[in-house]
């Protein structure tokens, strides 16, 4: 049964961005891209089917591999959940003075390069 993912750990909501921006993507891929041990990402992919957020989908060249695939249930979560944090962010920065925010604007460019794939 599907849920908000209010209750998601970190890693599992990190696992399902990456499948979102990179995916379909086997166990093994998603657990290096990670950086955890395949038994972990097993676990972790088994709670987001849970949820409803992942399938695993046969790859129909080699049957022994599965991939992880995000569901529409999956993508609707990560699309509310950003917009609830991109309001909680709006509100916090109207607090600032304009001058925070003109400083805030200038550290945007290297804030982006902190997110950058090497």
């Amino acid at each position: 049964m599907p849920t908000d993912g209010d209750d998601l750990t970190a890693s599992r909501f990190a696992a399902l961005v990456s499948v979102e921006q990179h995916g379909p993507l086997t166990l093994g891929e998603l657990a290096a891209m990670e950086q955890v041990q395949p038994p972990s990402m097993t676990r972790i992919v088994a709670a987001l089917e849970e949820h409803g957020f992942v399938t695993r989908q046969v790859d129909p060249s080699d049957r022994r591999i599965a991939r992880v695939a995000i569901t529409p249930d999956g993508a609707t979560m990560l699309a509310v959940n950003r917009t609830r944090r991109t309001a909680f962010l709006a509100q916090r920065v109207e607090r600032f003075t304009p001058a925070e925010r003109a400083q805030l604007a200038a550290a945007i460019p290297l804030l982006e390069r902190l997110l950058e794939d090497d």
